[in-house]
């Protein structure tokens, strides 16, 4: 972070000093939310959340080295305290100041499925030519991207920053701090429909995105989402990608190579080069087309962006290929939508050998629940997996859907909890099995992938 002035400080988030400090030729370092993270000059912001309070740690912020603190409640001490009405809209404000600051182009992109990846995949292109921040794990949220654009230094020349949301609001609060220059969205799913009502208002709440576009800014849209196409009449910049039609960025000669990766004809504007993808799944070609229209647009060459889509690697449970003595993992098990289910589902479609899925519940999904698990266990029998077992009380509508496949030589497993199924792991899977695990983050099926790896000692 570049250091700023406590002064300017007070005046970005309206506040007043709790006592006589003479503030003017102090400066702090580092903006931090969390104790654990502080540093010596680092200014403390408490935030109030559902089940904790910041404030409670403000006499550890200062013991810790933090040269002032923001607080919305009064508080007795000689150290620096700055009152403000709400830290967290504090904090919001101070991120708006502080992003002033430079002049460098912001990339927001959304979506309900693939915006993490896609966000990692175009910070890995941009990296090739330019130094660049991007949104790190899940800090897409009303403290998490104010708390990345601090990250901000002299030397950075693009900002890359994800934005998640279950509610309405949420997104357009995020473009007023980010105001990108650039802004895309990956898709409209029915993730949080439960919270939002229909794949209408998904589109609505993600559209928020473009609220604060600058004036001269740029859209990209996946042309391939029947919500978003609907908007191909947009007069305002607008640019679409697709793998199934021929828009302003599209793949052609497309060969899958099961986990191995991907390979295809990446054509935009009137440019092309060909991509060979390490990373499994004709949804990642989608998201190297969205990637490669927002690098064109900032400058970088074919082989630059061929460089970075060939060299980036998913985080860890998001497509992450394990190998071992008996099995292979296919570890998708960061979270997981209907979409997401099907497209990785495709994915193990493809492998060779005996395919396992262990698949468990997708939440938010509303009164559309029970219908979307039922559709993804039916979905996984036309595929030909081989071994399906379903974990959760919402997945027994996954069992449910496959079983309705009367067509269906999959054989079916159903349990419960996650802790039944450990305890029956190894008389479901046989040696050389190809196995996706994937379902929402609360089922936290990393420990069905832990026990399978526990196991081999060799995993690479």
């Amino acid at each position: 972070m570049k250091p700023i002035f406590i002064e300017d400080v007070i005046k970005a988030v309206n506040g007043c000093i709790n006592n006589n400090i003479n503030t003017d030729d102090i400066f702090i370092k580092n903006i931090s939310t969390d104790t654990r993270t502080i540093k010596q000059g680092d200014l403390f912001i408490p935030i109030v959340g559902e089940n904790f309070d910041g404030h409670n740690f403000i006499d550890v912020a200062f013991e810790k080295g933090a040269i002032a603190c923001l607080s919305q409640k009064d508080i007795k001490t000689d150290n620096i305290v700055i009152k403000v009405g709400d830290t967290k809209d504090a904090l919001k404000d101070l991120a708006i100041y502080y992003k002033s600051l430079f002049n460098i182009p912001v990339i927001a992109l959304t979506g309900s499925a693939g915006k993490t990846t896609t966000k990692d995949m175009l910070a890995s292109c941009l990296s090739v030519k330019y130094n660049t921040v991007k949104t790190q794990g899940n800090f897409n949220n009303e403290i998490g991207l104010p708390l990345t654009i601090f990250n901000i230094e002299e030397d950075t020349q693009v900002v890359v920053l994800e934005m998640g949301m279950n509610h309405f609001g949420e997104i357009r609060e995020l473009s007023k701090i980010a105001k990108p220059d650039i802004a895309l969205i990956t898709n409209i799913g029915v993730s949080h429909i439960e919270n939002l009502g229909s794949r209408e208002g998904i589109l609505r709440a993600k559209y928020e995105i473009f609220e604060y576009l600058k004036p001269n800014g740029i859209k990209i849209l996946n042309g391939d989402d029947d919500m978003l196409y609907t908007l191909k009449e947009d007069s305002s910049r607008c640019y679409f990608y697709s793998v199934d039609s021929t828009l302003d960025a599209y793949a052609t000669n497309i060969k899958e190579k099961g986990i191995e990766g991907i390979s295809a004809t990446i054509n935009y504007f009137d440019k092309s080069f060909n991509l060979d993808l390490k990373i499994p799944g004709k949804h990642m070609i989608s998201n190297a087309l969205a990637v490669t229209l927002v690098c064109s647009i900032l400058g970088l060459k074919e082989n630059e962006i061929k460089e970075g889509l060939e060299t980036f690697k998913p985080s860890k449970m998001r497509m992450d290929i394990i190998k071992v003595d008996k099995y292979t993992v296919i570890n998708d098990a960061y979270n997981a939508n209907p979409t997401s289910m099907k497209a990785t589902l495709d994915v193990l479609a493809t492998t060779k050998g005996r395919k396992v899925a262990i698949l468990g519940d997708m939440f938010e999904l509303g009164e559309y629940s029970n219908d979307m698990h039922y559709d993804v266990g039916k979905y996984a029998t036309e595929k030909g997996i081989d071994e399906l077992i379903f974990i959760g009380e919402h997945s027994y509508y996954m069992l449910q859907g496959a079983n309705s496949n009367k067509n269906s030589k999959s054989n079916i497993n159903y349990f419960k909890t996650q802790d039944d199924f450990i305890k029956d792991i190894y008389n479901v899977l046989n040696e050389g099995d190809t196995i996706l695990v994937k379902a929402s983050r609360g089922m936290k099926l990393e420990n069905t992938v832990d026990k399978i790896i526990r196991r081999e000692s060799n995993a690479v």
